[in-house]
């Protein structure tokens, strides 16, 4: 005979789960692919009021050093002084302002995007994945997020001119993220 688990409800902390997790961009490469990415090391926590939901609010800090392109040479040049930065600017982070509109498919979360020592607000359109026991009793719950944000107004403006006029790297990238997080005690 199996119990049926109430889900916790009210205002609840929940903390990122990096392992099942991910945080991965795209970005046009030579004006005819694109190339996408994803940061390994990521840490957030999430606050989630059911009964005031625009009370909710996300902060997450993600390692510029730990970006993974599958191609060394280009990470090299990623965490250089021609993008990230990652030494003298070694975390990328946001943190939310305000919530929009929820509903039961997701919402709306406004905040600062800081990169590369520049901060600029963006708009996240967040899915709501649901909510679950794992098998040790713990629960989950899944959001999924994308956005597109232009690198230059974060300083990222390294770029070489194509013989046929274009750019090697685009200006606008796509940033999207699959959270899985676990409700802290």
């Amino acid at each position: 005979m199996s119990a049926v688990v109430q889900p916790v409800t009210g205002r609840t902390t929940w903390a990122l789960d990096p392992v099942h997790s991910s945080v991965e961009f795209a970005v046009r490469h030579l004006m005819i692919t694109t190339v996408k990415g994803r940061f390994a090391d990521v840490q957030g926590t999430v606050v989630l009021d059911d009964v005031t939901p625009s009370a909710s609010s996300a902060e997450i800090t993600i390692q510029a050093a730990s970006i993974d392109t599958r191609e060394p040479q280009r990470d090299a040049h990623l965490k250089s002084p021609d993008f990230f930065d990652a030494e003298k600017f070694p975390t990328l982070t946001f943190r939310s302002t305000a919530v929009g509109e929820w509903d039961e498919d997701g919402l709306t979360l406004i905040g600062d995007l800081t990169i590369h020592g520049v901060t600029r607000e963006v708009a996240l359109e967040v899915k709501n994945e649901g909510r679950t026991r794992d098998p040790w009793g713990g629960e989950r719950t899944g959001f999924t997020a994308t956005t597109k944000i232009k690198r230059s107004e974060f300083g990222l403006t390294w770029n070489q001119l194509l013989e046929t006029g274009g750019l090697a790297v685009s200006d606008d990238v796509k940033i999207s993220l699959d959270v899985q997080l676990v409700l802290k005690a």
